[in-house]
């Protein structure tokens, strides 16, 4: 999703997914808390399919993820799965183009599609009875896209002028940009998802046609259907639209490993358009399904104690107590396929200092003590007991929550089958949550939050320029 502060984001044309952390999914036959079943199966060219019944109404939301992204993206052509992306709203040998969103909207349907590092997704949302109408449209052009030269050219505008609004014209974006290559220098995490401006003039008709042929097939793809429908519906119309389609070997994920970091890194952005400075650092941090991920349970709670909401003790420090800052929090990425990021921010008060350099250097200050105090052996767990047990009441909660919407588990089943989760997570999520103790949260705390393993960015006015008043 395009969230201001989480990881690298998800670029979504038109509208965003609300997406929780709880990235687990069921990989065979599994019960809901309303008795309803989920099941999962493959076809015979390999193509998985999730079945979510949910009866309360007569929709049905329609998913195709691939297991590729951004960070798929070969040496030199970032940018291209998000690309891709675009074009598959192109034409097809059967359909014209535009005629695929015009069918949507004509059976009452909403469409769209998404990119991020780790995949691919694109999804319809229409009234139970056009379920067979959508297969038929995805199974389409998951095979039979149509492009030319000027396809190419057209849409490279279009994704550059994408780039130009939601990265090149917001220092914000910049910053996050600058700090994601510092801290991942190898990793292609470290590659922004829509691309390098550089790279995408350059993207050709002949790099999208490989990249379509190479990971666009059903070996490569899972279906996931939630709403109004039983298994045995699906299971036949996946049969009747997917499963013709033949399957071919899918490439295996080889991304370069990011080395261990031994010094603190800092990066800077300094914009005349910027009115407001601000403080950000990203931790190095294991997901749920790479690097120490015994870790990310107690990480999704510590991010909870530190950063989330007006209790968190970085709001209640910084801008309660200390009255400095007119935001604080933090965020785990822990929904990732390989290692990623645990973050913190901080935005001054206007007027806090005569600079903009000294305001951030106040609220870097006051974090480093909070993140000091809390690391502290002599700290007593009891003084955020109640906190960890709000925190933790509060997550699983949110997965009791997401059933309310087909759309959202969808999401969440998609997410987590492209990143590497087991029906042995999902299971276990909510013990693994309600399990936390303060001394796994404070372990977590000391793996991740090492100053080493660190980029901390600050955004800044243009060299000489004011924000604010001073006090």
């Amino acid at each position: 999703m395009t969230d201001f502060w989480a990881g690298r984001g998800i670029l979504i044309k038109h509208c965003f997914f609300t997406c929780v952390m709880l990235v687990l999914i069921f990989t065979g036959p599994a019960v809901r808390a309303d008795g309803t079943e989920i099941e999962s199966f493959v076809l015979d060219n390999h193509m998985q399919v999730v079945v979510i019944p949910d009866h309360r109404a007569p929709i049905v939301t329609h998913m195709v993820w691939y297991r590729v992204g951004a960070a798929d993206d070969p040496e030199g052509q970032s940018g291209l799965a998000h690309f891709l992306e675009h074009m598959l709203f192109k034409r097809t040998k059967t359909l014209p183009e535009g005629e695929f969103s015009r069918i949507v909207a004509r059976n009452g349907g909403r469409h769209n599609a998404f990119t991020s590092a780790d995949y691919t997704g694109y999804y319809q949302t229409v009234a139970a009875d056009r379920l067979p109408l959508m297969m038929q449209l995805e199974a389409d052009r998951m095979v039979n896209l149509e492009l030319d030269e000027q396809d190419v050219l057209s849409e490279r505008d279009v994704v550059l002028e994408e780039r130009s609004m939601r990265i090149d014209n917001q220092p914000l974006a910049l910053l996050r940009e600058k700090m994601a290559a510092a801290l991942f220098e190898e990793h292609p995490y470290g590659i922004p998802i829509i691309g390098w401006r550089r790279e995408l003039e350059k993207l050709s008709l002949e790099n999208v046609r490989e990249f379509y042929r190479k990971y666009y097939n059903p070996a490569n793809a899972i279906l996931i259907v939630a709403g109004d429908v039983t298994p045995d519906q699906v299971r036949a119309l996946a049969e009747k639209y997917y499963a013709p389609i033949p399957g071919t070997p899918v490439p295996e994920r080889r991304r370069p490993p990011e080395p261990a970091q031994e010094a603190a890194l800092r990066v800077e952005h300094r914009d005349e358009r910027v009115q407001q400075p601000t403080w950000i650092r990203s931790y190095h941090a294991p997901s749920y399904s790479a690097g120490a991920s015994h870790h990310a349970p107690a990480l999704d709670v510590l991010s909870g104690l530190l950063g989330s909401g007006t209790t968190s003790l970085l709001y209640q420090k910084l801008v309660v107590e200390q009255k400095i800052a007119v935001a604080a929090g933090s965020n785990y990425n822990g929904t990732s396929y390989d290692p990623d990021t645990f973050l913190l921010y901080a935005i001054p008060r206007p007027g806090l200092a005569e600079t903009p350099e000294e305001a951030l250097k106040i609220v870097e200050q006051a974090v480093d003590q909070v993140i000091a105090e809390f690391l502290a052996e002599q700290t007593d767990p009891d003084m955020w007991a109640e906190d960890l047990k709000r925190v933790k009441t509060r997550l699983v909660a949110e997965a009791v929550y997401a059933r309310d919407s087909i759309s959202t588990m969808a999401q969440i089943y998609g997410q987590a089958l492209t990143t590497g989760s087991t029906i042995e997570d999902v299971q276990n999520w909510p013990q693994s949550i309600r399990a936390v103790t303060p001394e796994d949260v404070r372990a977590a705390a000391g793996y991740v939050l090492d100053l080493r393993k660190s980029v901390t960015g600050l955004l800044l006015p243009a060299d000489g320029a004011q924000t604010g008043e001073t006090p």
